[in-house]
């Protein structure tokens, strides 16, 4: 089987063929696939209220916890969690209070027994689900396929040698930490 990485197969900018670019989208689409950031609109309520069951916060805090303990399988987006914010002050849920120009949001006693009452957090379920932080294993593969392609498309012939060497390696690693039980 030959190897893309060391043909001397080119297209016009110097870089092996077009073989090279179609694996790496692949493999970026099934790990994007994976890893997707996107959860359901009740999932945002949920883990809004999740968070600020343990103190008060702003909105950029809160998106930032959510990220932080999904394992960054999950980034909600202003546009998500602002309106959901909206969403649970007018419910009764949630006050929000103005200081320094932030508006910070805590816990009606009403929305204390919602939230005390509503069961594990999103990124708990997913968790137990999957056994692992599901979001680090898909965001190191699509880290680990750009330094590939930055390789491939900048390295020397010697540079693309040697990286072809790290990544079997990586790949027999792979395999051998399944085959451990």
């Amino acid at each position: 089987m030959s190897n893309p990485f060391t043909s001397d197969s080119r297209k016009g900018d110097g870089w092996p063929g077009t073989a090279v670019w179609e694996a790496m989208e692949q493999l970026r689409g099934q790990f994007e696939q994976k890893a997707s950031s996107r959860m359901g609109r009740g999932d945002v309520r949920a883990a809004v209220l999740a968070i600020l069951a343990e103190r008060p916060m702003h909105g950029y805090q809160i998106m930032a916890e959510i990220e932080e303990r999904s394992g960054g399988a999950w980034k909600p987006s202003p546009g998500s969690v602002y309106p959901t914010l909206q969403l649970l002050a007018d419910e009764g849920l949630i006050l929000a209070e103005e200081s320094n120009g932030r508006k910070t949001y805590s816990l009606t006693p009403e929305g204390r027994l919602v939230a005390d009452t509503a069961g594990s957090a999103p990124w708990e379920t997913q968790e137990s689900r999957t056994g692992a932080r599901h979001g680090a294993l898909p965001k190191a593969g699509i880290d680990l396929a750009q330094a590939v392609a930055q390789v491939g498309r900048t390295g020397k012939p010697a540079q693309v040698n040697e990286a072809v060497a790290v990544l079997d390696e990586a790949r027999r690693k792979l395999y051998s930490i399944l085959a451990q039980d």
